[in-house]
């Protein structure tokens, strides 16, 4: 199943990552039924991957962080400590990532749907050694199948995966995939297939976005029985989930944000008649949630050098200049609940969510130029508590960056250009 060359790694201090938001630009509304495609002309003979070399166990004293990246025909898997190369996996085509949730699987948008890759975090202690565990990065023969896999949603103890050609909506307890072995999910479906996202709110309730292939335009809430106690359909090309302290849950729009929390939606409407706000990083330390911000409708590519925060508590939009573009991947939160965004100018700009200041900016790689395809790699970044890592392509490096301080604390080069970005606590 994979060709590889395992390492043998030192323990990690367990971190818990931050929840994962949207990754589609506004380019990339049909980013999954993309992606699916091509993971299905040029893998699905194989079930998605390709079965090849093998590979050794290691132990090691304590679960392990991962850090997790695509490149043109594999994955990628790394010590999140040091770096280290633990795992080269082949898979062909594009392919994209989500971390499972529970610390140790990462969700492969494949042609056949949800694949896990299991990052080789921890396993049970096994035989005498109480405190031993089982280091193996693999791709799983488990596929929870859909037609173009779309978002993944870690939220409230559940994992929610959203298949945009079919609207099957299904739910996982998280610790539920702890083991690796195949769980049956709860299956649900959107009222008509779209490009859209689903999460379970802390109470059961299920909220989904509405739409269909042509359009989309709000959002619906259900409760545990499945009765329709919400609805909102004023939210314009709607987009992407993002969670925020207090089970608040932020979808954007194309004219702004709209908000649920406390049973009730909520729409902050953006300053501009178009003012788009597609991708969305929330914290569950924090009321703000940080998203993207474009004007131009009639754009093929807007390069935006602002971004906004929402208050979902007071529903106050604030518009942040940051004298840099940026893409769909740049957005990610601190363990404070700061915004972290990647600018093109290399740097990572550091935001108090709460009074829109830029206070840090730390350079970290070359200026960059986002490509005109949302498929091709650019610089990417993921957080892991209070680590920022970033990828280089133009290089073929990644960088972990302490968020504290700006201090590059490991870099990397890597046999493949990175694309995909994502990570596991452990």
């Amino acid at each position: 199943m994979k060709n590889s060359k395992l390492l043998l790694i030192a323990a990690v201090s367990t971190a818990s990552i931050l929840l994962a938001s949207c990754g589609t630009d506004s380019s990339a509304d049909t980013a999954t039924a993309s992606s699916s495609a091509t993971a299905s002309s040029e893998a699905h003979d194989h079930d998605g991957h390709e079965a090849e070399g093998s590979s050794t166990a290691v132990e090691v004293s304590s679960p392990q962080a991962r850090i997790v990246t695509t490149y043109d025909g594999g994955i990628i898997t790394l010590d999140a400590n040091t770096l280290e190369i633990l795992e080269d996996t082949e898979l062909a085509g594009f392919n994209r990532l989500n971390s499972a949730g529970d610390g140790r699987h990462v969700f492969v948008s494949t042609g056949g749907g949800f694949q896990l890759f299991d990052t080789g975090a921890w396993t049970e202690p096994h035989g005498d050694h109480t405190h031993s565990y089982t280091a193996t990065p693999e791709l799983t023969d488990i596929t929870y199948s859909t037609d173009k896999p779309g978002h993944v949603v870690n939220h409230a103890g559940k994992t929610v995966l959203f298949g945009d050609g079919d609207g099957k909506i299904q739910i996982f307890d998280t610790a539920s995939l702890l083991k690796g072995d195949e769980v049956e999910p709860e299956i649900k479906n959107a009222l008509k297939a779209h490009h859209g996202v689903a999460v379970v709110l802390e109470n059961g309730d299920l909220l989904h976005t509405l739409g269909d292939e042509d359009s989309r335009n709000g959002a619906v809430v259900f409760n545990a029985a499945g009765e329709e106690i919400a609805r909102n359909e004023q939210c314009p090309g709607v987009h992407g989930e993002s969670a925020a302290l207090g089970d608040a849950i932020a979808v954007g729009c194309e004219d702004g944000v709209l908000i649920y929390k406390d049973g009730e939606f909520t729409k902050v409407q953006a300053p501009d008649s178009y003012g788009r706000i597609g991708n969305q990083s929330g914290s569950d330390v924090s009321p703000v949630v940080l998203g993207d911000y474009k004007v131009d409708k009639d754009a093929d590519l807007e390069r935006p050098e602002r971004v906004s925060l929402t208050n979902t508590e007071t529903g106050e939009l604030t518009l942040v200049d940051l004298g840099t573009s940026y893409s769909f991947r740049s957005l990610g939160r601190g363990p404070a609940g700061e915004a972290v965004v990647l600018g093109t100018d290399g740097a990572l700009h550091i935001i108090d969510a709460n009074t829109g200041a830029i206070t840090n900016t730390y350079p970290v790689i070359d200026a960059w130029t986002e490509p005109e395809v949302w498929q091709e790699a650019r610089p990417t970044l993921f957080i892991n508590k209070d680590r920022a890592y970033v990828s280089d392509p133009s290089n073929n490096e990644l960088h972990v960056v302490d968020l504290a301080n700006g201090n590059i604390l490991a870099s990397a080069t890597l046999p493949g250009t990175p694309n995909e970005l994502t990570g596991v606590s452990g």
